[in-house]
């Protein structure tokens, strides 16, 4: 929502600024300069990108405006998730995680936590990775390249919304030029009539250029940005995961696995191991 925000401040302060100025709003109104500005970026992402892309960068931005920041509280209730995986491994044995790893969303420890639920990447590299250590054939080491390996791809998938987004966004004042361009064509048309006239048909063509670069700096780079920085803190998350899960699979006791995940945090949203033991042992 964040984004949204700056993206309506940036706009707003520049009309107001335009208009306190002596600007008039209405030159600003040329429906044919819209249609190449907006329908070229259309064009130009559709173009450069396949349906699968289109699909997950809608998804991207709409998880701008819904999706919820991961905070310490965030890193506390996977913590205290993983420390009750843990533990319930070490009173009933491996096989007592099963039912939980096959139905993830009918576990009643996952289901408790339902920010993980609804990290795809997360709940897929826990579950799998348990499914592995289950069958007790790959060793710690092995295990810990393989999740490392599932979040390098899982990153790269995450970072295609914020690249095709960014491509946009670099194209635009070029396409601003272009318009101005036609819009002097145009012009050049007009030369001998009224001095009126031409002015027009100079600002309209003007306003293409205004378009193209306040589009491509106040609105798609603030999304191809706000996409990336979100897909950065998904990061950390993943790696909490992976040090808890290499940790269990090397036999370490269930404090000790979620402690390794802890020092595994960004130290702005790490909570003290104090406050890791308190939520872990809470019934």
């Amino acid at each position: 929502m964040i984004t949204i925000i700056g993206i309506v401040i940036s706009l707003v302060c520049t009309m107001l600024g335009y208009v306190l100025h002596g600007g008039n709003v209405g030159v600003l109104i040329q429906p044919t300069e819209f249609i190449i500005i907006f329908g070229c970026a259309i064009g130009i992402f559709l173009g450069s990108n396949g349906m699968v892309v289109v699909k997950s960068t809608i998804a991207g931005v709409k998880a701008l405006i819904s999706a919820k920041p991961i905070t310490k509280e965030s890193y506390l209730d996977l913590l205290k998730m993983l420390y009750s995986l843990f533990t319930l491994a070490r009173k009933d044995g491996l096989l007592g995680l099963e039912q939980h790893v096959e139905n993830p969303k009918e576990s009643n420890i996952f289901s408790a936590n339902p920010m993980f639920l609804a990290n795809h990447h997360a709940t897929e590299l826990l579950c799998d990775t348990l499914k592995v250590i289950l069958t007790g054939s790959v060793s710690s080491h092995d295990l810990s390249d393989m999740m490392e390996t599932d979040i390098d791809i899982a990153h790269e998938e995450e970072m295609v919304p914020s690249e095709a987004v960014q491509n946009v966004g670099d194209a635009m004042p070029a396409v601003g030029i272009v318009a101005a361009v036609l819009g002097v064509i145009i012009t050049m048309g007009k030369i001998g009539g009224e001095a009126a006239a031409i002015g027009k048909s100079v600002a309209a063509a003007l306003v293409g250029t205004f378009l193209g670069i306040l589009s491509g700096y106040t609105i798609f780079f603030p999304i191809a940005r706000a996409i990336t920085i979100k897909v950065k803190a998904d990061g950390p998350y993943l790696q909490c995961i992976r040090h808890a899960l290499v940790s269990f699979a090397r036999g370490d006791a269930p404090l000790t696995c979620v402690e390794f995940a802890r020092r595994s945090i960004e130290p702005h949203v790490r909570p003290s191991f104090n406050e890791m033991e308190t939520t872990c042992k809470q019934k």
